[in-house]
């Protein structure tokens, strides 16, 4: 577990699974167990993504650093769009 992303308004946390043994796929890239918690501190909802989803989300980040350094609003626009299919409610324990 790894948190890469902080703001006021989102915390992104990348888990990694690892697994045994690498599997081969024939054609595009090779989908990872493991995906992103993204928390939108304002909605209390989180979401989890995992397979072709957080590749998806995995690349649109790299691509914004690719472009340059961007600013925070910069990132939490893109985050949200990931954000807004959160339904699952943040409880404190």
């Amino acid at each position: 577990m790894h948190m890469l992303y902080n703001s006021d308004s989102f915390i992104v946390v990348q888990f990694d699974v690892p697994t045994a043994e690498l599997h081969a796929v024939e054609e595009g890239p090779q989908l990872n167990r493991g995906g992103f918690e993204i928390v939108d501190k304002f909605a209390r909802k989180e979401i989890f993504i995992e397979g072709a989803l957080a590749e998806s989300f995995q690349q649109g980040v790299q691509a914004l650093i690719a472009e340059g350094e961007p600013s925070e609003d910069e990132l939490d626009a893109f985050i949200e769009r990931y954000a807004l299919m959160g339904q699952q409610p943040v409880v404190m324990h």
